[in-house]
């Protein structure tokens, strides 16, 4: 079996973590990072960056593919379509610690990090972020490009909105839906009116 190489792009926080759960998923051998840091920003958790945003269509190394690895969402949305437009195969990340059912659906280019829990017929948008320790029960909705911070629980039924972060330490009852682009402070408890 070849080595296959994931291009992280972003080498922060995040993209560190979005490594490491792509290499203990068993699924890449090999990392590489794409940063604007770049070519200042060489190497981050013992892997090599080896380019800017802007030079991804003009990669020298072989990746199998990439995923955009920032909390901002509107910076994660602008980089998946960098990756498509250099033609790479935006891949999905799930921790192996993390569990999902196996009736949940997830969206290109998604996150879903350790401890994660992400329940039956949740459906999961494209760009999305699953942090650790969060919960998406049953029959979530979360849009496209939609953030959950560390530690955050959704029950069953909850509707995120594209590009809404919620973050560490939410929590939201059933049936709650939070808006497109919302942004909720960490420990926000939301619940139908």
């Amino acid at each position: 079996m070849s080595e296959r190489t994931l291009l992280v792009i972003g080498a922060g926080g995040h993209g560190k973590a979005v490594a490491e759960a792509a290499l203990l998923s068993g699924e890449w051998q090999r990392i590489a990072f794409a940063d604007d840091r770049w070519p200042a920003l060489c190497e981050t958790f013992g892997w090599p960056v080896v380019s800017d945003v802007a030079g991804l269509a003009a990669l020298e190394i072989q990746v199998a593919g990439a995923i955009a690895a920032v909390g901002n969402n509107a910076v994660r949305e602008q980089w998946v379509e960098a990756i498509r437009a250099a033609g790479l195969p935006l891949i999905t990340v799930v921790h192996p610690r993390a569990c999902v059912s196996a009736a949940a659906t997830i969206g290109e280019g998604s996150a879903i990090m350790a401890l994660a829990m992400v329940g039956v017929d949740a459906a999961i948008g494209e760009g999305a972020i699953v942090n650790a320790s969060a919960t998406v029960d049953h029959d979530v909705s979360l849009g496209d490009f939609a953030h959950l911070g560390v530690g955050v629980h959704l029950a069953g039924g909850v509707v995120v909105g594209a590009r809404a972060w919620l973050q560490a330490g939410c929590s939201a009852g059933y049936r709650v839906a939070v808006a497109d682009g919302v942004i909720c402070a960490p420990g926000t408890v939301l619940v139908v009116d």
